[in-house]
């Protein structure tokens, strides 16, 4: 570290190059300077949950079923493989629709995403992501599900994330590792089954039911 930086440092904290810190708030005592840190002051942090949500959780809970069931372990795994990573460009591409940010904007976040997971010095687990899915896929899937569906568009990324999800639960890729999963699991061997548990106005959606029923037979 002395040699790179010039600073002596007997205990140096690595992390991965990206940071961002986005806030907003009013604050009538005063604050830090924090914005000389590099933070962002906004007048909504909401659009920017939204974007991490959606582009980044979102992606990961893909990754970790769908690179899981191809039997990668790791993020950086998962990304190298050309299937699974044109599974997540699908994926990003419908969910970039729901994240109200100006286009450029979300264009430099998912290139930045890309340089993040497919860094091999950050050994993010699968498994790790994988758990509690029962809890996590309802806002991270389903709201981009459920827009595409409305818009008449049949969402392939979305698609192929619940597919993953219900090969997992089948005992496929990365174990279960989920309190919330046990009615799920008992349905896994109809996947349709799943979809009605997970979101009961889709239930009936014949177009949705055979791509997610073709989807759970391909890995």
């Amino acid at each position: 570290m002395a040699e790179l930086t010039g600073y002596v440092d007997a205990v140096p904290v690595v992390t991965e190059p990206f940071s961002e810190w986005v806030l907003s708030g009013d604050f009538p005592a005063g604050r830090p300077a924090w914005e000389a840190a590099g933070a962002r002051f906004v007048d909504d942090v909401t659009p920017h949950e939204t974007r991490k949500l959606l582009l980044l959780n979102g992606a990961h809970s893909l990754l970790a079923y769908a690179g899981g069931a191809r039997g990668h372990d790791t993020v950086a795994a998962a990304v190298a493989d050309p299937v699974c990573r044109g599974w997540l460009e699908r994926w990003w591409d419908e969910a970039a629709r729901y994240v109200p940010l100006p286009a450029a904007e979300v264009a430099a976040y998912r290139a930045a995403l890309l340089r993040r997971f497919a860094n091999p010095r950050i050994r993010h687990l699968l498994a790790q992501i994988a758990a509690d899915g029962s809890q996590k896929l309802p806002i991270r899937l389903l709201p981009v599900l459920r827009g595409e569906r409305a818009a008449g568009r049949l969402p392939a990324g979305a698609v192929r994330t619940l597919a993953g999800w219900i090969q997992h639960l089948r005992g496929i890729g990365t174990p279960v590792d989920d309190a919330g999963a046990g009615a799920y699991r008992d349905r896994a061997g109809a996947p349709r089954e799943v979809l009605a548990l997970l979101a009961p106005d889709l239930a009936t959606d014949e177009e949705l039911g055979h791509a997610l029923d073709r989807a759970v037979s391909d890995r």
